[in-house]
C-alpha cells in the first residue's frame, strides 16, 4: 500500500477484532483481567468504544473483544503500547492460545445488524486472484436472505499483514445459513488457490454498526422521508386494529381515558417494535437503502407504499362501517 492510501486511513475510524482462546475455568478471571486492560484502553487518545462477546453456544472457548478508536494512528498506538504488551504478559497464564486480531479502517457506524468478520492468509502474488474471487463470493451472499453489506480490507501495513472480509445479514440465522451452504463450500474450494488459511469470527449486532458497508445500491441510512413513510405505513394499521380490539375492551372495562391511552400506546409501541417495523423495513428494505439513480424496480418502493396506504384505509372503512 503506498504512502498516500496509508494518508487515507489515518483518517478513518479503526476498529480491531481480538479473538482470546480462554483457558477452562480461566473464564472469571479472564473477566477481571479484559476489564482491567480495557480500563487502560480508555486512558489513550482516540478511544471510542469496547466491547466484549463471551463464545457463542456452539462455538467453543473462544472469547471476542473489539475496540473502536477515532483513527488507525491512535489504534495502533493502543496495539504497540507498552502498557497493553505488560498486560498481555501478565495475562498469559489465562489462556491456550496466543490472541489473534483482524483490524479493519471503516467509515462512521450506521446500523445495527450482525457482522462474519473473516481473515485471510492470502499467498503471495495471488492478491488480484484473490479480490476476484471475493468479488464472486459477494455476488453469491447477494443472493440469500438478509444479506445487508459487505466489505474487504486490505492489509494494514505495520499492523498486520492478513486481508479481513467483513459481511453482514440481519439475522444471526440468515448469517449462519450463508456461512453453513453448499455455495459457500463449493466457493471456498474454489478460492483455495489464493489464500493458505482462513478464521471466521461471528459477532453480535452491536459491533456490526461500527462500520459504512459501501454497497453498490445502498445508501446506508435511509432518507428522513422514507423513515416516515415506512413508519406510517406500520403505525396506520396497528393504531386501528388496536382500537378496534383492545380499545373497546378497555372502554367496556369503564377505564378511564387517560389510562386507556397510555395503555394503548404501550400496546401499539410494542406491535411496532417487535413486529411491524422490522416487518415493513424488511419487505421494503431494498427501496429503503436504494442509492439515487438506481435500479427502476427500487424506484417503485414509493408506489407500493402508497398502494398499501391506500388498501388499507380501504379495509378499515369497510371494516368500521
Amino acid at each position: 500500500m503506498n504512502c498516500s492510501a496509508g494518508h487515507e486511513l489515518s483518517g478513518k475510524v479503526a476498529t480491531v477484532v481480538i479473538s482470546l482462546k480462554v483457558a477452562a475455568e480461566k473464564e472469571n478471571e479472564y473477566r477481571r483481567w479484559q476489564e482491567k486492560v480495557t480500563d487502560l484502553a480508555r486512558g489513550f487518545a482516540g478511544f471510542e468504544d469496547s466491547e466484549l462477546h463471551p463464545p457463542a453456544d456452539g462455538e467453543g472457548d473462544v472469547w471476542v473483544v473489539v475496540y473502536r478508536f477515532s483513527d488507525i494512528d491512535r489504534l495502533t498506538a493502543w496495539l504497540d503500547s507498552d502498557v497493553r504488551r505488560g498486560m498481555l504478559e501478565q495475562g498469559g497464564h489465562l489462556f491456550d492460545a496466543p490472541p489473534r486480531q483482524e483490524v479493519m479502517a471503516g467509515e462512521a457506524p450506521t446500523r445495527d445488524i450482525v457482522t462474519a468478520v473473516i481473515s485471510h492468509e492470502v499467498l503471495p502474488g495471488k492478491e488480484q486472484d484473490f479480490a476476484r474471487w471475493q468479488a464472486k463470493v459477494r455476488k453469491a451472499q447477494e443472493g440469500f436472505p438478509g444479506f445487508m453489506g459487505f466489505e474487504l480490507f486490505e492489509p494494514v501495513p505495520g499492523v498486520q499483514d492478513r486481508w479481513v472480509a467483513a459481511v453482514r445479514f440481519d439475522t444471526r440465522e440468515h448469517l449462519d445459513r450463508w456461512l453453513e451452504s453448499e455455495e459457500r463450500a463449493s466457493l471456498l474450494k474454489e478460492g483455495r488457490s489464493t489464500f493458505a488459511d482462513y478464521d471466521v469470527q461471528k459477532v453480535r449486532s452491536a459491533f456490526s454498526g461500527w462500520f459504512r458497508f459501501d454497497d453498490e445500491e445502498s445508501s446506508g441510512v435511509p432518507p428522513n422521508w422514507k423513515q416516515a413513510m415506512s413508519v406510517l405505513l406500520a403505525l396506520y394499521p396497528t393504531v386501528m386494529i388496536l382500537n378496534l380490539t383492545a380499545g373497546k375492551l378497555f372502554q367496556k372495562a369503564g377505564i378511564p381515558d387517560y389510562l386507556s391511552l397510555f395503555l394503548s400506546n404501550v400496546l401499539s409501541i410494542s406491535v411496532l417494535t417487535w413486529f411491524a417495523m422490522p416487518l415493513v423495513n424488511r419487505v421494503f428494505a431494498a427501496w429503503l437503502t436504494a442509492r439515487p439513480g438506481s435500479p427502476a424496480p427500487r424506484r417503485f418502493g414509493t408506489a407500493a407504499i402508497i398502494l398499501c396506504y391506500l388498501v388499507l384505509i380501504a379495509i378499515f372503512a369497510l371494516i368500521t362501517r
